[in-house]
């Protein structure tokens, strides 16, 4: 079998972590994740057209990370089949305190396809509530922000010259988001 054909399910195991899994296949080394079905973020919108970012420290990176609120699906015990859409509910909640009336599927692809066999499935969040807190659960520390849609770009490159990283699924959120349900205020650079 060429190294092009490899499939990741048939790869040999070099190291496995508590969550992670180092393997190779063909030739080619790569990382997947242990008891997780995938992986969810969350382009969640305020009725009064506000984007809904987290913040926080990333150890791999040594430095606060913006990003859209986002988590695992199928991690915790007895839920190894845990739909998206319920994961999804459950990070946006756990994170800013939020539930949504409306969800859409918008998107999934690999997150770091020549390194992980992870997959990011976005999901549009409309109809917000605040419910509670957020913040994250134990161990997290979760900063929230709301940032007007057609600032969006603007705060990021802010945020950036103050030495935070943006994750570039920010972008690629709100141009799935814009394509899928008009939204004009999502425009950033096009």
């Amino acid at each position: 079998m060429s190294r092009h054909r490899s499939r990741p399910e048939d790869a040999s195991l070099l190291h496995g972590g508590r969550f992670l899994e180092l393997c190779e296949t063909g030739g080619w080394e790569f990382v997947r994740r242990r008891k997780v079905k995938g992986t969810v973020a969350i382009v969640a919108v305020t009725d009064d057209k506000k984007l809904i970012l987290v913040e926080q420290y990333r150890p791999p990176m040594g430095k606060a990370v913006i990003e859209l609120p986002a988590g695992l699906a199928g991690d915790i015990p007895l839920q190894a089949d845990e739909p998206l859409v319920t994961a999804a509910r459950r990070e946006l909640k756990e994170e800013t305190g939020y539930e949504a009336k409306n969800w859409t599927s918008l998107c999934e692809g690999p997150s770091s396809a020549g390194l992980t066999t992870e997959t990011v499935t976005f999901f549009y969040a409309t109809g917000l509530a605040k419910m509670g807190e957020g913040g994250g659960t134990e161990g997290e520390e979760i900063r929230v922000h709301y940032i007007p849609l057609q600032d969006v770009l603007k705060w990021c490159r802010d945020q950036e010259r103050a030495g935070k990283m943006i994750d570039f699924k920010i972008y690629a959120g709100l141009y799935l988001a814009r394509a899928q349900s008009g939204l004009a205020e999502a425009r950033l650079w096009y």
